[in-house]
Parts: C-alpha cells; structure tokens; sequence
C-alpha cells in the first residue's frame, strides 16, 4: 500500500500562503522572505530537519548521548529561472557525551546520502557537501 501524504495550502494575501496536513499543524510561507521563510528557504530548512532527525536517531544507536545539535544550510541558486539549487551545503555542529569525529562522520553521512527523505526527493545532479564542528559535550 503506498504511503501517501497530502497538504493544503491557503493564500493569505501578498506572497503569504499557509498550509499543512489537512486538519494539522500549519506554517506560513511568504515568498517575500519577509514575514516567514520563503519556499527555498523552506526546502532547506525540510533538509535540514530531515537529515537532522535521522541523525539524532542514530547517534544514541551508536552509544552518544547528544546535548547539542545545530545545523546551517546554505544553496547556491541559479541565476536564471527557474532558480533552482545548484547545490546544498551543511555545517553540522554537534556535542555529546560519547561523541567523536568518526561516529558524527558515520552519522551525518549516512543521513544525507541515505536516508533523508528530503534529499533523496531532489535532483540526483544536485551535490550536497557538509561540514563538522564537535563542541564541548
């Protein structure tokens, strides 16, 4: 049986809309990037919290408790349209008991190049890069 998601999105007025999951939770998307994310914005900020609850998922599998998870996504547009990504990059900053550079690396990259819905859903010709910061646990 396929599993299969449905949203509603309404027009708010100027490039405001808001949607979610029939019946859900709803956000705004404001294509102005004035009063909410715009839809770019909010591609990355779906990457960036898909990737960073597959990795939070699976950093206590491999024995770290994590107390610190930020991540910052940048893309690099095209300048014609449609203004598509040309590229994605994560800056991962993570701190938790247990926590080294091999068990982040192992981590993060499975999630981006495995299991992220999000990232999986984009164009395959898209390169997504990541870098890493361990903080104090």
């Amino acid at each position: 049986m396929p599993d299969i998601r449905t949203v509603n999105l309404t027009w708010q007025g100027g490039q405001r809309f808001t949607g979610g999951a029939p019946g859900g939770p709803t956000l705004t998307i404001d294509a102005d990037n004035k009063e909410a994310p715009g839809p770019m914005l909010t591609l990355m900020l779906a990457a960036a919290a898909c990737s960073g609850a597959d990795i939070v998922n699976m950093l206590p599998k491999m024995q770290v408790e994590l107390n610190h998870f930020d991540v910052t996504v940048s893309g690099e547009r095209r300048e014609e349209t449609p203004k598509r990504f040309l590229n994605l990059h994560f800056e991962f900053d993570l701190a938790g008991h247990g926590l080294d550079e091999v068990k982040a690396r192992r981590a993060i990259s499975l999630a981006i190049e495995k299991y992220c819905s999000v990232i999986e859903s984009l164009n395959p010709d898209i390169p997504v890069t990541y870098g890493l910061t361990i903080s104090e646990a």
